[in-house]
């Protein structure tokens, strides 16, 4: 059901009112990140049902920022923005650099998943940067439940990165150890891999060499480049013992 508009003439309020329904942004964001296919999205998105996702992207035609192209060979649907779309990046990173430098720190990432975090990091493992061989790496966090804190990266030259959620099969080079809060910090700009290390939240075992490299074969988030990121608190390792 859709609700009552709120009747005003701001063109702000206007434009929220239409882009507000809950998902909207954050398909325009997928749409923006590279993803034209209904489950490319779905992965980019995260939990939102395939009902649901098929509803806003019509909505999204119905506005013209969202065009759906259907190959008559094979029948694949692709989701294309819009010029009208397209013109609202500088507005979408606007908000994104709003909250990177204004909202609290733990605030922004406390319902972030380490599914979410690993999808993303996905696109910023930098190939070049690493043996020109086959990489495997492990990712345990600390804080998710037991049947999903276990990730595995798989890098091979000339191949698309690969995120499992099973064991991929092959020796792993390097084992790394966090909560989501602290290498999601260190992705986002609210953090670096030292501070966290010394707080003893990031542990690494395996391979000296791609430890000591991580910063330069897994970069940051491209909104991790602005100036005056609210950062992490130092203190929140003192806080989570007492309040436990």
């Amino acid at each position: 059901m859709k609700q009552k508009p709120y009747g005003l003439i701001c063109p702000i309020t206007r434009a929220c009112e239409l882009l507000e329904p809950r998902w909207t942004i954050a398909i325009l964001v997928g749409l923006w990140s590279g993803a034209s296919k209904f489950n490319e999205l779905r992965r980019e998105v995260g939990s939102i049902s395939p009902t649901l996702l098929s509803r806003r992207l019509k909505e999204l035609e119905e506005l013209g920022l969202v065009e759906r192209v259907k190959d008559p060979a094979t029948g694949a649907v692709d989701y294309i923005r819009t010029e009208t779309a397209i013109a609202l990046e500088p507005a979408l990173k606007a908000l994104g650099e709003w909250a990177q430098c204004h909202v609290d720190a733990q605030t922004a990432m406390e319902s972030a998943s380490a599914a979410s975090l690993m999808w993303d990091m996905r696109k910023y493992f930098v190939v070049d940067e690493l043996p020109r061989r086959r990489v495997v790496l492990q990712f345990r966090f600390s804080d998710e439940p037991s049947e999903y804190d276990r990730y595995w990266v798989v890098i091979q030259p000339g191949a698309p990165v690969e995120i499992c959620t099973s064991i991929p099969g092959y020796d792993v080079d390097l084992y790394v150890e966090a909560n989501v809060i602290s290498l999601l910090g260190i992705f986002m700009g609210r953090s670096t891999f030292e501070r966290e290390e010394e707080l003893g939240e990031l542990y690494y075992s395996g391979d000296a060499l791609l430890s000591r490299t991580i910063s330069r074969w897994l970069r940051p988030h491209n909104y991790a480049s602005f100036e005056g990121i609210r950062q992490l608190p130092e203190d929140r390792r003192r806080e989570k013992r007492a309040a436990g």
